[in-house]
């Protein structure tokens, strides 16, 4: 009778045990799967500057260091694709490399704006190999325009003019600004 009860009590608690290991397997696939289906849809962003303003000359600084103007005059025809991206978004890692395959497509000059702590970004930097693509980091510019959610994305002209600007969650809203820019068809 008592090794029936030592039998049954290691088997309850192989059981505890195993229910223990199924819940931390089940609690780290919630946590994968918020990460992959974080929101989706069309956001508004609040507005700051507008399509059509010019943005005003802000000198940025780099992951590294290095001064970074922003708003200056660029060489004629040259479009820069502002985008806005934090080192904790899902969203932000998924849009990524989609935005800056539509940037080489198109000709565009990406720069990233990181939202976040600076060694967080260089992290993100580092483990995404983006180190030949500007990474600068500040409050100022999201001030300015008001940038609120990630990932947004902003166009400018060689002026330093907003030619296109909202969040963007997929390839096709990224896209989807390029019409709005002069001579940047889908087609271009």
């Amino acid at each position: 009778m008592m090794t029936a009860l030592i039998v049954s009590q290691v088997l309850l608690f192989a059981a505890i045990v195993a229910l223990v290991l199924v819940v931390l397997a089940l609690a780290r696939q919630i946590g994968i799967l918020h990460e992959r289906i974080a929101p989706i849809g069309q956001q508004n962003p609040q507005r700051g500057l507008d399509v059509g303003q010019p943005i005003p000359r802000i000198t940025m600084r780099t992951l590294d260091g290095t001064p970074f103007p922003i708003g200056e005059r660029l060489p004629a025809g040259t479009i820069r694709m502002l985008l806005f991206v934090g080192a904790d978004c899902p969203v932000c890692k998924r849009v990524l490399p989609i935005a800056l395959d539509v940037a080489r497509e198109r000709g565009l000059d990406p720069v990233l704006v990181g939202d976040g702590a600076p060694p967080e970004l260089t992290a993100m930097r580092d483990r995404l190999a983006l180190t030949n693509i500007p990474f600068i980091t500040g409050v100022e510019l999201g001030l300015v325009l008001q940038v609120n959610r990630l990932p947004t994305l902003v166009l400018l002209d060689d002026n330093g003019t907003i030619l296109a600007r909202d969040v963007v969650n997929t390839r096709r809203q990224v896209e989807a600004l390029l019409p709005t820019v002069p001579g940047r068809s889908a087609a271009a």
